[in-house]
């Protein structure tokens, strides 16, 4: 199928083949027929990728702040890396969606095979959506006018925000899209609308809706405007959808507000604010978030989760069957906002000429195609044999595109595949990375047997169960870690592991450090105790990040600190026998990352492991502390290694390698060779259970034996 696209590295916009998505739970899989382009936002995302560098950074200085802390931590080209990264990852456009159902996940049940749809799905020929973020379109509203759902439902929000009340006067600055939606929603609310905007076009066509549209460029005052409008009250509100740097509209829509009036943000302007113009009227300001409630919500957007309709009347979805409504019983026009129509492969005659555009709404009419969709597509010929180490790759993120493929590539290993849920992603690496398919489908990889290895780079709670799907179908698996999330993954893993005679590697990479190998081989065979301090400086994450969900993620503890327990693993030469974690805080908590945990090892070291996300970015990350025989070493952020009492040893620095590097040529070596695990089963099980021993032992506050 074809998807339009951006460049963030260049600006480019171009129409990209890539496999249809694969259809999650909770998702509707949809072949559009139209889509509407958003001229003001997507004209945005061109402009930021068409500038360089340094006005990239311009436009977020929030950036650049964390980039300049990542070059001090880490150092000037793992961040230059990074950024680019960052920046050479394609962008889906748009968000206005129209097509019709063609397969439905596990878990919905209020539309079928059939139905027509809009959804905020990009504009690409085919779209998996949440099943919250799609609505059914009534018999009489055309494809076309359907495209305006996500765009209303947008102005709808900052209306339902000011709460308008019949016969209020409201002010709406910008004309555009968003706005003369917005206008004639408020008119249908029974309130007396005043429009500002510069376009003439716009002004004129917002009359012709009985909005009082003025052109400020006539030589017209907005303030006394509303003032000689309103009695010399103000309006009761303002709503902006304009889209301006300049501070000049928000103290403006002060100016021209009543006392305790209401000002709603919906577009994108300056922000400094008057204390004066708000403090002497008592007025107040709100910033609208998209679609309504529900937005950026991932238990309602990804998992389906609804709110109740008794506490949370308005969420997204419901905005969307609104205004649907509101276009069915013909209480907005549309029709009339549609400048052009474009077909999907004269996609240009929008894009190339966005900057200067007067457009409205241009909508994207879609071919039909009856034929089965592919969930593949071939990016080269290359030849493969059993036996090379060709490898598969499940997951197409960013630990996929930032270390694993750069890695892959260094070492020369085969790459036949590389699965991504969208097909966006997996396709635009497969082309930089010389991969020879591109796919939606799992099983493409599982049933290929000339794939030696499957590497699985996806979240947490799909590593049991590729892993355990690989290994039946005779793969050597690299997993990055968790290994599982629980004991009953990790029992079922284990069981086919075992009647498998392949190998399992978990991306526990500190321990092929280079540091970390100095170190080891600096403290010696002895298999005697030692105490070691492990410190990960972790970062602040947000709760609503995915890596927090004990269902998806597993927490921070399961998901990332066995990274730590597996190197203490690897530098004591034992495994863990009993565990025993705290956390910060009066109550326990099953998800925290903000801990101590204590290890007690098989051959009597004792170690510490402090996760901590209350820390400075600008201290560095991880700090590792052994004290064995009267001898110290202190391996700082992966970068130094200093010895105190050691005959042989001093000092060491490298440049920040955690040693993905070395496990990577260490199990494409393997897998060709057919040598054994590069980590021992055993270790890898052991460090499993101590991370879930970990979560237990703060659950019970106490130790907790494996």
């Amino acid at each position: 199928m074809k998807q339009i696209i951006q460049d963030l590295n260049n600006g480019n916009t171009y129409l990209e083949e890539v496999p249809v998505p694969f259809i999650q739970p909770n998702h509707i899989l949809i072949q559009t027929t139209r889509s509407l382009v958003s001229l003001g936002t997507e004209r945005m995302l061109v402009e930021f990728g068409k500038s360089n560098l340094f006005q990239k950074a311009m436009q977020q200085p929030d950036k650049v702040k964390e980039v300049l802390n990542k070059v001090k931590n880490e150092g000037l080209k793992p961040t230059i890396n990074a950024v680019l990264n960052k920046l050479n990852e394609p962008l889906p456009l748009g968000y206005c969606n129209v097509g019709k159902v063609v397969a439905v996940g596990k878990g919905v049940d209020d539309i079928s095979i059939g139905d027509r749809v809009a959804s905020n799905g990009p504009h690409a020929e085919f779209v998996c959506v949440a099943k919250n973020l799609v609505a059914k379109i009534p018999e009489n509203v055309s494809d076309e006018a359907a495209t305006f759902t996500v765009i209303g439902s947008i102005g709808l929000q900052g209306i339902r925000l000011a709460n308008p009340t019949f016969g209020e006067t409201f002010v709406v600055i910008g004309l555009g899209l968003i706005g003369l939606m917005t206008a004639q929603l408020l008119k249908a609310n029974g309130c007396k609308v005043i429009g500002f905007d510069f376009e003439p076009t716009k002004v004129e066509l917002a009359k012709q809706f009985g909005i009082d549209a003025v052109n400020p460029s006539d030589g017209v005052d907005q303030v006394a405007y509303v003032n000689n409008a309103t009695n010399n009250i103000g309006s009761d509100a303002v709503i902006i959808t304009a889209s301006n740097k300049s501070n000049e509209i928000i103290s403006q829509s002060a100016k021209m507000s009543r006392k305790r009036g209401r000002i709603i943000l919906v577009g994108v302007v300056g922000l400094d604010i008057s204390r004066a113009d708000f403090y002497e009227k008592e007025l107040t300001f709100q910033v609208s978030c998209s679609y309504g409630p529900g937005r950026y919500d991932y238990g309602y957007e990804q998992k389906g989760i609804d709110y109740p309709l008794a506490f949370v009347r308005w969420t997204e979805k419901r905005n969307f069957e609104t205004i649907l409504h509101a276009i069915s019983s013909n209480a907005i026009c549309v029709e009339p906002l549609i400048t052009e129509k474009v077909l999907l492969e004269d996609y240009q005659k929008i894009y190339s000429k966005m900057r200067v555009s007067k457009s409205i709404a241009s909508i994207i009419v879609y071919p039909y195609n009856s034929n089965t969709p592919s969930h593949s597509i071939q990016i080269n010929t290359n030849k493969f044999q059993k036996g090379e180490g060709v490898v598969g790759i499940i997951g197409a993120g960013n630990f996929t595109s930032a270390m694993i493929l750069p890695c892959l590539k260094r070492n020369s290993a085969k790459l036949k595949y590389i699965s991504s849920s969208t097909g966006l992603k997996g396709t635009i690496l497969a082309k930089k990375y010389n991969i020879s398919n591109s796919t939606t489908e799992n099983d493409n990889i599982f049933k290929d047997k000339q794939v030696d290895l499957v590497i699985i780079s996806t979240r947490h709670n799909t590593h049991a169960a590729l892993t355990i799907e690989a290994l039946k179908n005779g793969k050597n698996v690299f997993i990055e870690k968790p290994l599982a999330l629980n004991k009953e993954e990790l029992k079922q893993v284990i069981e086919v592991y075992n009647a498998s005679g392949k190998t399992i590697t978990v991306g526990f990479n500190r321990r092929f450090a280079p540091l970390a190998l100095e170190m080891r081989n600096a403290l010696g065979k002895s298999n005697t105790p030692m105490n070691i301090v492990a410190t990960m400086n972790a970062g602040f994450i947000q709760s609503k990040v995915w890596i927090h969900d004990m269902e998806i993620g597993g927490g921070r503890i399961i998901g990332e600190a066995c990274h730590f327990i597996d190197l203490i693993t690897y530098l004591s030469g034992s495994k863990v026998k009993s565990v025993c974690m705290n956390a910060l805080g009066t109550l326990p908590e099953e998800n925290t990352d903000n801990a101590s945990i204590l290890l007690k090892y098989e051959n009597g070291t004792n170690a510490v492991i402090n996760y901590f996300a209350n820390g400075s970015k600008a201290y560095s990350k991880e700090r590792i502390e052994v004290y064995h025989q009267e001898r110290t070493l202190i391996l700082d952020n992966w970068r130094k290694l200093k010895g105190y009492g050691f005959n042989n040893f001093n000092f060491k620095s490298s440049g920040q390698d955690k040693g993905h590097q070395n496990q990577f040529n260490l199990l494409i070596e393997s897998v060709k060779n057919g040598g054994d695990a590069i980590i021992p089963m055993s270790e890898l099980v052991n460090t499993t259970l101590a991370s879930f021993a970990a979560v237990e032992s703060l659950k019970t506050g106490t130790w907790v034996n494996l």
